[in-house]
């Protein structure tokens, strides 16, 4: 397999892109080597500018839910553009993907749809500020939301690959009013519940997909919704990542958990920039026009992003692939876990729905310190040993694999065979 155009764009992507990428984890940093640039993809085959062709467990970071360019949402893409692309005023398929969303998510009355899943975070704690009159925020490490300042502290995926702690350019003044919390441990939580009593908010990922996929421990989201509620203080779900992927609807039903504001992105999008937060009548009314929180975004509801919004939940929805989801992520983990153990490799494999992860550690993993100890190394080695045959993977130890509906058996046997070849790779180290 050779990478030649890929390493030629490279290069000429140096001159007038920052590293040649527009997003950190793109750059390969984490694995080695240079990044690969990508032509085209259909279903679950995703190919190169040098024409190699992989199974794509990428997916765009999640929103190509039902694989890439599926004939319902092209259809739909292709009808609106007939249209126009943006009017920077309302449409009707705002109001249709509206009823969608909130009649998916128990505890959401009104949605806001904004271009991206940051900006759906940093407008949630705005919100959150505004309806309980509190300045401070509670996030748990290794949990991205995105890289608004308030937040970049203690985050995982990007900047864990990145070794970096937080970010240049981020005052000490935009931080000053986050605290850090460990996930699955509420008694993080009530210590700063303690010291402070100005708390707005607690926001978290339900299942952590940025340090990995991390799952809450039984209990852990509906005790913490609990203590909010008899402190005074809202639960944002950051759900931009697992919305849509384990149910229809959020993994908040699930876990028997209904968080009082809700962030969405990726999958409610078909793949074009959408993001979206939402929460019950008496706190989305503080949203300007009907409250005094101020938010606005052009593009907000962009009318090509609609259309593929509401054809991909629309079929997905049809195809209710969730049980589907679930068997074929349980064949990857023990395909993972017994070609591991053939060669003798400390792995640990946490999945939910459709998103899985394989850790290179011994241990258990339920926090981001318990990831942080996963050999980088050994994924590295592993990354590229897949590439070469033929399966396409997030290039970080610290991001979640995604499984689309349209994986076949071909795709699986595929992905064994490459799996077999890694793990080999990574025993010769």
């Amino acid at each position: 397999m050779e990478f030649k155009k890929s390493q030629k764009l490279y290069e000429k992507g140096l001159q007038h892109l920052v590293g040649a990428v527009n997003s950190p984890v793109r750059a390969f940093a984490s694995v080695g080597g240079n990044p690969l640039f990508i032509k085209k993809a259909k279903g679950t085959t995703i190919v190169d500018v040098d024409g190699n062709r992989y199974v794509d467990y990428v997916l765009s970071y999640g929103p190509m839910i039902l694989g890439h360019r599926h004939k319902k949402v092209q259809k739909a893409i292709q009808k609106a553009l007939k249209n126009g692309y943006t009017f920077g005023a309302s449409t009707h398929n705002e109001i249709k993907l509206a009823k969608i969303v909130c009649d998916a998510f128990p505890g959401m009355d009104k949605v806001r749809f904004v271009n991206s899943g940051t900006e759906a975070v940093l407008s949630a704690l705005r919100l959150a500020r505004a309806y309980t009159g509190k300045d401070k925020i509670i996030k748990f490490s290794g949990c991205y939301h995105g890289h608004s300042d308030a937040l970049l502290v203690a985050a995982g995926s990007g900047l864990a690959t990145l070794s970096m702690p937080g970010s240049k350019g981020v005052p000490e003044d935009a931080v000053k009013n986050t605290l850090i919390a460990t996930f699955n441990d509420l008694d993080s939580v009530k210590a700063h519940f303690k010291q402070h009593d100005d708390i707005a908010a607690v926001i978290v990922e339900p299942i952590a997909g940025n340090m990995g996929v991390v799952l809450p421990e039984d209990g852990f989201l509906s005790d913490l919704k609990t203590y909010l509620e008899s402190q005074g203080a809202l639960l944002i779900a950051d759900e931009v990542m697992t919305g849509f992927r384990s149910t229809f609807g959020g993994a908040q039903e699930l876990f028997n958990v209904v968080a009082d504001i809700t962030c969405l992105g990726k999958v409610i999008g078909g793949g074009f920039p959408v993001g979206a937060y939402g929460a019950r009548n008496e706190i989305m009314e503080m949203v300007a026009p009907l409250g005094g929180m101020y938010q606005a975004g052009t593009l907000s509801g962009n009318p090509i992003a609609m259309a593929a919004g509401i054809a991909t939940l629309t079929e997905l929805k049809k195809q209710n692939p969730y049980e589907q989801f679930d068997e074929v992520a349980a064949i990857l983990e023990v395909i993972l876990l017994e070609t591991a153990k053939k060669y003798n490799i400390d792995l640990v494999v946490n999945r939910f729905g459709s998103m899985i992860n394989p850790f290179f550690v011994k241990n258990e993993v339920s926090n981001f310190e318990d990831a942080l100890k996963a050999d980088t190394k050994k994924f590295a080695v592993f990354f590229w040993e897949m590439i070469k045959n033929g399966v396409f993977l997030p290039p970080s130890q610290f991001e979640a694999w995604f499984l689309s509906s349209a994986l076949s058996e071909n795709d699986l046997k595929k992905t064994t065979k490459a799996i077999d070849a890694a793990m080999l790779a990574v025993s010769k180290m």
